[in-house]
């Protein structure tokens, strides 16, 4: 979940009403059928070692879904029974956004956003877990957090190891996707470690956030969502890419273009009744890389859905929609 200001809110509008481009033209796979519990926003997804796949969303105390063959999804309930106490300084509801999953270090990684709609008063949280399923996570408190004096927006966590170091990339609006270094033993952010610019817009509203960074052969690639998401069939969100030899940039798109001044390769845009999609991450499964984002289905009133779609890799290293 994704918080603009009202500002925001009316410039996003705009860039809802500008004139289609040739992007509007291209034609783009639909995700893979998926049955169950679809409605989910902002999944992140992974293949357990136990075998099958867990889902954590925004929507409830971390919302869980689990399948046992990546096409049929149950609801699983929640991450946590409760909200941790020290959510309520940051959001009055205890309402945790934009959940991240990864495995290191023989346990499973989960980090969250806990903000409130149009401010940067905001932290990212960080639990373990031995299994990755729901209940069985221990919460560690803050990895990181933001305030109004700052330039920048502690949500959308995404977290990358590279070269032996752990980086956590971050950031919605504000100045866009932004980057700092993690003590892998703790999760949490170094103390005063710098904080990178990965990715921004070059004009308000500075729509950029979501952002997803992978390892492939010798890049980091960068995905991030652009323009307007949660507006339902009125959502603008697109996914965009590029990339970078180095986990902290500069990425730049295939014409060079840097994402520092709004470039990136469009990935994924809106097409037929899959409307919006965004909030992505890419998680491995038997060896392919897999796209997972939310759409918002034009034939079910705009209900936000899980979208599946396997990464292939052109000869050049950018991925497409599979």
């Amino acid at each position: 979940m994704k918080h603009p200001t009202l500002t925001t809110l009316l410039a996003a509008a705009v860039i809802a009403l500008l004139p289609a481009t040739a992007e509007a033209d291209v034609t783009y796979p639909d995700p893979q059928p998926v049955t169950g519990r679809q409605i989910i926003h902002d999944p992140t997804v992974v293949r357990l070692n136990s075998g099958g796949y867990v889902a954590y969303s925004t929507g409830g105390v971390i919302g869980a879904r689990t399948s046992k063959d990546r096409v049929q999804w149950d609801d699983a309930g929640n991450a946590f029974a409760a909200p941790p106490s020290w959510w309520y300084d940051y959001n009055s509801a205890g309402d945790p956004w934009a959940p991240d999953l990864s495995y290191r270090a023989g346990r499973y990684w989960l980090y969250y956003a806990v903000s409130s709609w149009g401010t940067n008063h905001s932290a990212i949280g960080v639990a373990t877990s031995p299994t990755g399923l729901p209940g069985t996570w221990t919460d560690h408190g803050k990895a990181f957090s933001s305030e109004t004096t700052d330039t920048w927006n502690a949500i959308d966590p995404a977290i990358v190891r590279a070269d032996g170091r752990l980086w956590m990339a971050f950031g919605s609006y504000w100045t866009g996707i932004r980057m700092v270094e993690l003590d892998p033993a703790t999760g949490k952010a170094i103390p005063g470690a710098p904080v990178a610019q990965l990715a921004t817009r070059p004009d308000a509203p500075y729509a950029v956030e979501g952002a997803y960074v992978l390892k492939h052969g010798r890049y980091y690639y960068l995905f991030a969502s652009y323009d307007a998401c949660c507006a339902g069939v009125n959502s603008t969100y697109k996914i965009r890419v590029g990339r970078s030899a180095s986990v902290t940039g500069p990425y730049a798109d295939s014409t060079g273009k840097p994402m520092p001044a709004g470039g990136g390769d469009l990935l994924l845009a809106s097409h037929g009744r899959f409307v919006g999609p965004g909030g992505e991450s890419v998680f491995k499964d038997r060896g392919r890389d897999v796209l997972a984002y939310h759409y918002y289905d034009a034939d079910d009133n705009g209900t936000p859905k899980l979208g599946l779609n396997t990464l292939d890799w052109t000869e050049n290293g950018w991925p497409n929609v599979g």
